[in-house]
């Protein structure tokens, strides 16, 4: 296989060829099973060192101008794989390495789940007089099934909370529940 994609923040055992991040990507469309935002996966696969954000952003343009991949949205962001680009993916997965396959489905699902937690989630943080609040609801079809009103120390503070309730909001959900029903 050529070493013909652009190498920049790839780390050792990254992409080096166009042809092995083209597959890749219809890989991971035709694995996770929804639309992904173009934007999102460059930076991912970039942050992730699996292949250059340049690269994977001319490869995607390239898969969708053959077809092999199709924007999904009005905005052109959003893509998910054809039946020609996931035929590529089955046939042509083995030629990227299995720890990178499972690594760049993994950071697209984990990006996936934190996009939705976050559409599921209203997070505030306010400060009345000397003191800081978070409030942190959650949502059901922009429905509040939960708030939760809470005096932290400092927006350092707030923002760990946020961080954490954005990572699994119906999971701590389901532990209040399970809290006052005990």
């Amino acid at each position: 296989m050529d070493f013909d994609a652009v190498t920049a923040g790839v780390l050792p055992g990254g992409l080096v060829s166009s042809a092995e991040v083209k597959v890749l990507i219809c890989y991971v469309l035709d694995s996770v099973g929804v639309p992904v935002s173009a934007t999102g996966l460059c930076e991912l696969l970039n942050f992730e060192g699996i292949a250059n954000i340049f690269e994977v952003s001319d490869n995607i343009e390239a898969l969708s101008k053959s077809g092999h991949i199709i924007c999904t949205d009005d905005l052109g962001e959003n893509y998910t794989v054809t039946s020609s680009g996931s035929e590529i993916a089955k046939t042509l997965k083995t030629t990227v390495p299995l720890t990178v396959r499972d690594k760049a489905c993994r950071a697209t699902l984990n990006m996936l789940a934190k996009i939705r937690n976050t559409n599921e989630t209203d997070i505030a943080i306010t400060r009345e007089g000397d003191n800081t609040f978070i409030t942190c609801s959650a949502l059901d079809n922009d429905k509040t099934i939960m708030s939760v009103k809470l005096l932290v120390t400092d927006e350092n503070q707030a923002m760990s909370i946020k961080n954490k309730f954005i990572e699994n909001p119906s999971d701590i959900y389901s532990q209040i529940i399970d809290l006052f029903t005990k």
